[in-house]
């Protein structure tokens, strides 16, 4: 039996209006639950990536990427371990601004997690960690005896370990493919 474990998927694609919904069903219709995710620009105009993790088997995994490249409009998807990337979350924790005031123990708990105050008013503090999800988890956990009202956690967001970026090493590939075909196709008009 396979070890299920957490993987990353990125999906390069045409920056087009539905491509997420046709990249999202592919989990759905194998029953695989999406644990984040999270969609940017990248820095080709006009492509589009979305990150998504999902707990899963590597064969399940493998079968969801390749359902994945055979819709229209995505360009190229990868299947990543953590170990093949450098990844983060963002959270954002609100809690009432008299318990950072009246407890000096919750501005230390914001030092030991390398977190930061974003917002203050009266009312309400606003504090920002990034990091993985059991450092985000964490500051949660203690944050929750402080009066914690408000938490929100971003989706995973993720760069390669390798030099060169797997999708541009795809495209330069598939040019050197296209001109190679249209070399040939020249060469057979000549003849």
């Amino acid at each position: 039996m396979q070890q299920t474990c957490l993987y990353t998927v990125t999906v390069f694609t045409d920056d087009q209006v539905g491509l997420l919904n046709q990249v999202s069903i592919v989990f759905t219709r194998r029953r695989q639950n999406i644990e984040s995710l999270s969609a940017s620009p990248t820095s080709i105009p006009g492509v589009s990536k979305f990150t998504f993790t999902c707990w899963s088997t590597l064969r399940m995994m493998e079968q969801v990427v390749k359902q994945i490249e055979k819709r229209v409009g995505v360009l190229k998807a990868f299947l990543h371990t953590d170990d093949d990337i450098v990844y983060q979350n963002i959270a954002l924790y609100k809690v009432p601004t008299r318990s950072l005031v009246d407890n000096h123990v919750v501005e230390k708990i914001l030092r030991r997690h390398n977190a930061r105050i974003l917002e203050i008013t009266e009312a309400y503090t606003v504090i920002e960690k990034t990091g993985h999800n059991d450092e985000t988890r964490a500051l949660f956990e203690e944050l929750m005896q402080y009066g914690l009202t408000q938490y929100v956690r971003s989706g995973r967001v993720a760069v390669t370990k390798d030099a060169a970026e797997h999708f541009t090493a795809f495209l330069e590939e598939q040019r050197r493919l296209e001109q190679s075909q249209a070399d040939a196709a020249a060469n057979s008009n000549d003849n």
